[in-house]
């Protein structure tokens, strides 16, 4: 049963509490973040916050079991039954005195807007970002759609203060493979803006910039995972190192969930012991299993496990998890951190003088 106050009802449908704990109604058990199953019997409750208090007298046998999901934590002693990720507390320092630098990223599933402020000590903070859906990767999009988006984010970065001569344009390297790409770059290249193309490789660096935060390089790696591809990285001594496999998109082109895992697992194998066991990622896919558990507006999120989203669906979700569940069996990684103001194309911005 469902209780809310003195209303209650029977629980016809999974629930997913906020901390990631699924209650399934069919089977009358709590399915935990590490995988486990824990039967429910007459009598147990589980608070919203996900306290769970076990029965421990005998009743009599009731028509069916019962399971009661209330509304806020009772007063008698509770025992959690599974805690919310550790949270990332990490706080970039802030820029001083910076200047307004724009990027659109043209990548494979949206055109996307950010605008940072960047002082002489290579700090920054993200002022503004925008993010538009295309269909460049499926060759939909028109030079009309493609023109108008572009426009509009140019207009929008100069109201805000940004320059023209600061206004910069990447085309990510998943984008880069769909025939569309080309009536881009003519577009933009028409209204006198230079328009830079990037590599796997070369986009893998620029996430690794961005993404990881000061002081974490040599206990950390980054996971890039966009739709066309998927970027893993670390720093090895004072060298980036980059290896890309499959991005999150791969099911459009039919190829075989256990092949990509195979491919992700020998990729993130070679991620050294010594930096495996925190991830910064970013990427689509990994923003959404983020805002599933988000607690307010913290600009990091460290995720649940990958079996630990059953309440997400969609053909992108599942292959993302898949990528997620590869990397994860192959670096050993207990900590996946997700940071909101994060874009290679930032680290673009970063690279330059």
């Amino acid at each position: 049963m469902v209780q809310n106050g003195a209303k209650s009802k029977p629980l016809d449908k999974n629930v997913t509490l906020p901390n990631g704990i699924r209650v399934e109604y069919r089977t009358q058990s709590l399915l935990l973040t590490n995988g486990s199953r824990v039967p429910l019997k007459d009598g147990d409750m589980l608070s919203l916050n996900g306290e769970f208090i076990r029965k421990t007298v005998e009743v009599s046998p009731a028509p069916a079991p019962v399971v009661a999901l209330i509304a806020a934590p009772v007063a008698a002693p509770a025992v959690a039954v599974a805690a919310a990720p550790a949270a990332f507390t990490y706080r970039p320092a802030a820029p001083v005195n910076g200047k307004l630098k724009g990027v659109v990223e043209l990548g494979a599933s949206g055109f996307n807007m950010f605008i940072i402020r960047i002082d002489t000590k290579r700090n920054w903070k993200l002022e503004k970002s925008e993010f538009g859906n295309s269909l460049v990767m499926e060759n939909m999009a028109t030079d009309e759609d493609i023109r108008n988006g572009l426009k509009t984010y140019i207009s929008k970065m100069l109201d805000f203060g940004v320059a023209g001569r600061d206004i910069h344009f990447v085309v990510s390297s998943g984008a880069s493979m769909a025939d569309v790409t080309r009536r881009i770059v003519n577009s933009l290249e028409a209204l006198k803006f230079k328009v830079n193309t990037v590599t796997p490789e070369r986009e893998g660096v620029l996430g690794l910039q961005a993404a990881m935060p000061k002081g974490f390089t040599d206990k950390a790696f980054v996971v890039d995972m966009g739709s066309g591809n998927t970027k893993i990285s670390w720093m090895d001594g004072s060298q980036p190192r980059t290896n890309s496999t499959y991005g999150a998109k791969y099911y459009e082109k039919g190829i075989d969930d256990a092949a990509v895992a195979a491919d992700v697992k020998t990729k993130a194998g070679q991620v050294p012991a010594g930096v495996s066991k925190t991830c910064f990622i970013i990427g689509g896919v990994p923003y959404e299993l983020a805002k599933a558990v988000r607690q307010g507006q913290e600009p990091y999120t460290t995720l649940l496990g990958p079996d630990s989203y059953p309440q997400l669906s969609g053909a992108k979700i599942k292959s993302g998890l898949n990528i997620y569940q590869a990397v994860a069996s192959a670096t050993g990684c207990s900590q996946f951190v997700f940071g909101y103001d994060t874009n290679f194309t930032i680290g673009y911005l970063l690279s330059l003088p």
